[in-house]
């Protein structure tokens, strides 16, 4: 018996795919479709944007403990520094993501990332350690917002291995 088929269409997985994220709620399981395999993301990748709102924190509590009125007044900051309760948890979570930036070098994903994110902060404190006190708020503004912005960046690529 002889069977007859119908000539199929083709297209391009891009464009026959296009209309996905605009219909469907999760346009993940269709990825399975294309050749391209799905990176996989490390699960403590995940923390990036914590760390990322721990950075902003930091930018604001430093901004309150080295601000401009204190620098002014001639106050020097460490002597009245943060609530004993404050300092505990901000060292506890200073240690917490120094471990996670010395996990996230293990895998290959973000490696590039943590690695600037290290190199940063690492040549803040080696510049800040030889800095006056009115330069250090701006140093710590600078070094605070590249580390942000390497977080933010590997938390995108995160969101688009994943989506």
């Amino acid at each position: 018996m002889r069977t007859f088929s119908t000539p199929r269409l083709r297209q391009s997985p891009k464009v026959a795919l296009s209309f996905l994220p605009v219909l469907c709620l999760n346009p993940r399981r269709f990825r399975s479709t294309s050749n391209r395999p799905v990176p996989a993301v490390p699960v403590i990748a995940f923390l990036a944007p914590l760390f990322m709102l721990f950075e902003l924190v930091q930018l604001v509590l430093s901004e309150r403990l080295l601000g401009v009125k204190q620098i002014k007044r001639g106050t020097d900051p460490r002597t009245a520094g943060p609530k004993e309760s404050v300092a505990a948890g901000w060292t506890l979570f200073l240690i917490f993501y120094w471990l996670w930036l010395g996990m996230m070098l293990v895998p290959g994903f973000g490696r590039a990332y943590v690695g600037a994110i290290l190199a940063t902060t690492l040549l803040g404190y080696a510049v800040r350690r030889n800095a006056q006190l009115k330069w250090i708020l701006v140093i710590i503004t600078f070094e605070g917002a590249i580390r942000i912005g390497m977080l933010f960046s590997l938390s995108a690529r995160i969101w688009r291995s994943q989506y």
